[in-house]
């Protein structure tokens, strides 16, 4: 599955902090060795050269070492089972250094349970895939009643998926999980060896023992699944994490030994150690959610005339759906989610909407036939049957209507649900807060071009409108939208609830329309000059044959890893780390079990390494030679069980040196483009729809930026700009241009929305500020005359691969726009002169001081 940039951003940082602790307990480790004291706060240490500024709340497993935590913020609908998964396959490579182990998948509710569980069995679903890409093939998913071995978890990835309840120490002594367990002796020493079960005890002090003092014959460890996790030292993915702090629930984790906690959470607990945030407004542009949210409040009538409304409502959604099918072959089926307010066989009362109401009504609408109703309470789970067979997403199921009370609040997910209805009476209190969150996901993360089926629906009645706004604004809080509340529209009044429309000051408007800023184009034999897209025209270029990976030859590999034993209990045979799919046996790296070949006879497989590697080389084949080229070298220096011990190790360095290879090539590419005329920098009369300034734009009614000493810009194109548009530095540099009287105008250029610059690597370039200047010469006119693209940079931003891949970009943007038929297609551009620019914290008055002052080229 193809990441979104914000999902790429935050598996790029997860992947430098592991690897800064990895890098830091190896230095700890080492200290220690001669001397004790020697060692350091290795986690603290990371978490500082990863989140700047950011404090870190320390913790200590059951067994007093040091426990890395840290959390992802991520708003509902952002695909955070997704990362969880990629999240995995990181830690595994960087820091526990083998694809095989534990992992302790821990949900807090039955809802979330069911749907992760489901999800992760089927090999056929994106989580499953991911983890048996990053298992090789060899993933098992057990829940709290399958017993396995220690060659299951030696051979395997192994994700005993639990309830956050079923874990409780509290009542420990009477859940399953706590209690001696014949399924797992395989992991503890014999009855009759009290000398091994005292090591174990002095190695894992906080295992259950049926003694709480050692008696006559010692103490000997239960054989449950509780002791055999904390054996395992377990990864710990923690979804909704917010809901694990409690003193008991934070105690319940740390009990269980393990090597790192990861939290899932849209609103995270306070002291949670959030390592990525990512904004709803980044959700909203990468077409993750429905927005905007409408909300239908009749001012009168009764909870019937309500549901008409969005029957009928659906009825037009699904009429647009069916017309969006037949065009392009998705397939949606909206989805009205119906909230009442009684639910049990004896609760049908006079005065109160039942569920039996509701489903007798809906059955009296021509056309809606029984199943297409069904009811999810704690009682009755009609949903249940469909999940059985496809679930609410597969073409075969029916369901076009859900009844529910309360069940659905938390946990529950289908993209295809549209429409809340909320029947209960307009003085109680709702659950709209929670049940808001349900219906945001957009069908296959995807806009479809078609507003009706872009956009969600909440209907009601006789509800106060302030305070219903205040509900769904409160949802959206709690799905970790903030920031997106100026989508949310009450229909029932006469605009936008919380948007504001802004046009262009009057005074900018006619010499901003003749601004139109430049792009890469490239000659198209069949289209002519057309804007110029990487993995078309970049990357489609590269000579993968020229990747040099001679850098790799001077790699060392770790001979401590080669016998690692993977698992510290019992009498279990060491098993090397094979490199391919299909498990391994000393002496064959990438065997099968059986002792038979698996890859043709090669000593790795190679297509494996190959699939690591799908997200920078596009082509399997190109992947597979490059990696039998860096495997074949290190085989050559090193006996195959090395290599295979290293595996992750020699995957990971391969991938950091072909990213680096590709940029490298691509550079090339870029370069000799250019030179040879067949790409230019180019304006263009065409409207690409990023290259002029948008005569209009919608803001939320938030506070307004001001300069920084409270007093209104002057010279920014359109009158508002909002705080949130504005980080310290930036509201900085916009105060200073407003304040210089030879400045025309300037604009916060908005990121995936306006102007940017595609240059050799893969994410486009966005800049800050869009700035124009008045002609320094008596009769220059009242427009412009120079237009500045400007990037700022924090200083601890200055020195880093993106700020220096930048600065090479805009070099090359200045350096074209000096050319003197850069803009030989748009007259009125001809006369302007065009300059990009890259300001650093630390300097940037100078700078700006150079771009306002300085002589002109």
């Amino acid at each position: 599955m193809i990441l979104k940039e914000y999902q790429k951003r935050t598996v790029a940082t997860v992947r430098g902090f592991v690897a800064e602790l990895a890098k830091w307990r190896a230095e700890d480790e080492e200290a220690r060795k001669h001397n004790p004291n020697w060692g350091s706060d290795w986690v603290q240490r990371a978490w500082r050269k990863t989140v700047a500024g950011r404090s870190y709340h320390p913790r200590r497993n059951g067994l007093g070492e040091r426990l890395p935590t840290f959390c992802l913020k991520i708003p509902t609908g952002g695909g955070k089972t997704l990362l969880a998964t990629r999240v995995i396959d990181l830690v595994n490579a960087h820091f526990r250094h083998s694809r095989r182990g534990l992992v302790l998948w821990i949900v807090p509710t039955t809802q979330i349970y069911n749907q992760t569980l489901k999800a992760l069995k089927d090999r056929d679903h994106p989580y499953r895939q991911q983890l048996d890409l990053s298992s090789g093939q060899r993933t098992r998913i057990f829940e709290k009643t399958t017993a396995f071995g220690p060659r299951d978890v030696a051979e395997n990835l192994c994700v005993l998926l639990l309830m956050l309840p079923s874990a409780n120490r509290k009542t420990k002594d009477t859940l399953r999980m706590f209690r001696d367990s014949g399924g797992f002796d395989r992991f503890f020493p014999p009855d009759d060896d009290p000398t091994a079960h005292a090591k174990m005890l002095e190695e894992h002090a906080n295992l259950d023992t049926f003694e709480q003092t050692a008696g006559f014959w010692g103490r000997y460890i239960k054989t449950s699944l509780g002791n055999t996790v904390r054996l395992l030292r377990p990864l710990i993915i923690l979804d909704e994490g917010h809901k694990a702090y409690s003193a008991n629930a934070k105690a319940t984790l740390e009990g269980f030994n393990p090597c790192m906690i990861v939290e899932l959470s849209a609103t995270p607990a306070k002291g949670a150690n959030v390592l990525v945030e990512i904004l709803g407004r980044e959700l909203n542009a990468e077409e993750m959610i429905k927005l905007d949210l409408h909300i239908r409040n009749k001012a009168g009538g009764d909870w019937r005339g309500t549901l008409l409304e969005s029957v009928e409502h659906r009825e037009a959604l699904e009429a647009e759906a069916r017309l969006h099918e037949a065009e392009s072959g998705t397939y949606i089926r909206p989805i009205c989610v119906i909230q009442v307010e009684r639910t049990g066989r004896q609760q049908r009362k006079p005065g109160y909407v039942h569920t039996d109401d509701v489903r007798e009504y809906l059955l009296q609408h021509p056309g809606i036939a029984p199943e297409h109703i069904a009811i999810k309470t704690s009682s009755k789970d009609e949903l249940k049957e469909v999940d059985d067979v496809g679930g609410l997403l597969s073409r075969d199921c029916p369901i076009r209507f859900i009844i529910t009370k309360q069940a659905l609040q938390e946990g529950w997910d289908c993209p295809f649900a549209y429409i809340l209805t909320i029947l209960t009476n307009p003085m109680s209190r709702t659950g709209i807060t929670q049940l808001v969150g349900r219906i945001l996901r957009q069908p296959y993360a995807s806009k479809t071009g078609v507003a009706l089926l872009d956009e969600s629906y909440v209907f009601c009645f006789s509800r106060r409108g302030n305070e219903l706004l205040k509900e769904v604004r409160r949802g959206f809080g709690l799905e970790g939208l903030q920031g997106l509340e100026g989508r949310i529209n009450d229909d029932s009044r006469d605009g936008p609830a919380d948007m504001l429309a802004t046009r262009q000051r009057d005074e900018y408007r006619t010499p901003a329309s003749n601004l139109v800023l430049p792009a890469f184009m490239i000659l198209d034999v069949k289209d002519g000059w057309r804007l110029v897209r990487y993995e078309a025209d970049i990357l489609s270029r590269v000579s993968w044959d020229e990747i040099d990976l001679s850098a790799l030859d001077d790699l060392v590999l770790d001979a401590g890893r080669e016998g690692e034993m993977r698992l510290s209990a019992n009498l279990e045979v060491p098993i090397p780390e094979p490199l391919g799919g299909n498990g391994g046996t000393p002496g064959q790296v990438g065997a099968p079990l059986d002792g038979e070949s698996g890859n043709g006879g090669d000593p790795v497989d190679y297509f494996f390494a190959a699939s690591h590697l799908l997200d920078l080389v596009p082509n399997p084949w190109h992947g597979r030679d490059l990696a039998r080229r860096a495997f074949n070298a290190l085989l050559e220096r090193y006996p195959t069980e090395r290599v295979a011990a290293n595996h992750v190790f020699v995957l990971e360095e391969l991938r950091r040196h072909i990213e680096k290879e590709r940029d490298r090539l691509s550079q090339e590419v870029f370069r000799d483009l250019l030179g040879s005329g067949r790409m230019r920098f180019l304006v263009v009369a065409e409207d690409l729809t990023f290259n002029r300034l948008p005569e209009k734009i919608e803001v939320p009614k938030a506070k307004q930026a001001n300069r920084e000493d409270g007093s209104p810009y002057q010279r920014n194109l359109f009158d508002i700009t909002t705080e949130d548009d504005l980080n310290q530095f930036e509201n900085k540099v916009a105060t200073y241009l407003d304040q210089q009287a030879r400045l025309f105008f300037w604009y916060r250029n908005r990121s995936r929305k306006d102007y940017y610059v595609q240059g050799w690597k893969p994410r486009r370039i966005y800049a800050d500020f869009i700035v124009t200047l008045r002609d320094d010469q008596p009769d220059g006119g009242d427009g412009f005359r120079r237009v500045f693209v400007v990037e700022t940079k924090g200083v601890h931003l200055k020195e880093s691969e993106d700020t220096e891949y930048k600065r090479s970009v805009f070099d090359i943007c200045g350096e074209h726009a000096r050319k003197t038929d850069w803009a030989e297609f748009v007259p009125a551009m001809r006369s302007k002169v065009m300059r990009f620019e890259v300001v650093d914290e630390d300097e940037w008055q100078a700078r700006l001081n150079g771009m306002l002052f300085g002589r002109t080229a």
